[in-house]
């Protein structure tokens, strides 16, 4: 699998994908990553990648011919291009999985008011947005998708339960976790964590990720069927304090 990023600040993409997870995984040779500077394919004596939209209103646009030019020579025959933008549909680990099985995603980092919609129109196969709200540039967004994407990669992980058992993996958040000492300031690991009883553990944690999940996220229970689950669990577990 490969990244190609269209930006104007390549070293940013460079320092987080050199690092963690992610650098030993690009290290390992499990996925490739180049960092355009769309400023390399302008013709303007002052590397100007910008211009004043038409029709008057606030900010500057990236202009077309730089990244016409920067995208026909980064774009291969199975190239999936994404703009991140505002306009685009909601980034979730849907998504993710569903941009992990593509070959070659190119990935357009935008600036100032945006970019123009010629390049949208001519290219952009998907525009996908990191939320409701706005950032100064597009390169958080972009690390964002790489990062999300690149971890879903058979092996990178370490162990693929890895990114099966997590937040938003089965609809649900994912259920509190505890590690050693079972006691600390009068705070105590839950009993059923201790008891090696391996199918409770198992029942407790999927109450806990569906408890969660109505507490913080309840838009993201779709059918009947998890609430009774939840229900039925509740009447065990609550009676219980587990």
């Amino acid at each position: 699998m490969r990244f190609d990023v269209v930006t104007l600040f390549p070293e940013l993409i460079d320092v987080y994908t050199k690092h963690g997870i992610i650098g030993r995984a690009a290290e390992n040779g499990m996925f490739e990553l180049g960092a355009a500077n769309l400023r390399d394919y302008s013709e303007d004596k002052h590397k100007k990648v910008d211009d004043y939209p038409y029709g008057g209103g606030p900010g500057m646009l990236l202009k077309p011919e730089p990244m016409f030019k920067a995208l026909d020579a980064i774009k291969k025959h199975n190239s999936y291009v994404i703009y991140l933008s505002p306009k685009g549909s909601l980034f979730n680990q849907k998504k993710a999985r569903e941009l992990s099985s593509k070959e070659h995603i190119v990935l357009i980092a935008g600036h100032y008011e945006g970019i123009d919609q010629r390049i949208i129109d001519r290219y952009v196969d998907e525009e996908i947005s990191m939320g409701d709200y706005v950032l100064t540039s597009g390169e958080l967004p972009v690390l964002t998708v790489i990062d999300a994407v690149v971890r879903l990669i058979p092996g990178v992980l370490g162990s693929d339960e890895s990114s099966v058992e997590e937040s938003h993996s089965s609809n649900l958040l994912e259920y509190p976790q505890y590690t050693r000492p079972e006691s600390y300031l009068g705070m105590d690991v839950p009993e059923i964590l201790l008891s090696g009883h391996h199918k409770k553990i198992e029942e407790w944690r999927r109450f806990k990720a569906i408890e969660a999940t109505l507490e913080r996220r309840p838009d993201m229970i779709k059918d009947e069927d998890t609430i009774k689950e939840y229900n039925k669990l509740a009447r065990l577990y609550k009676s219980t304090n587990a």
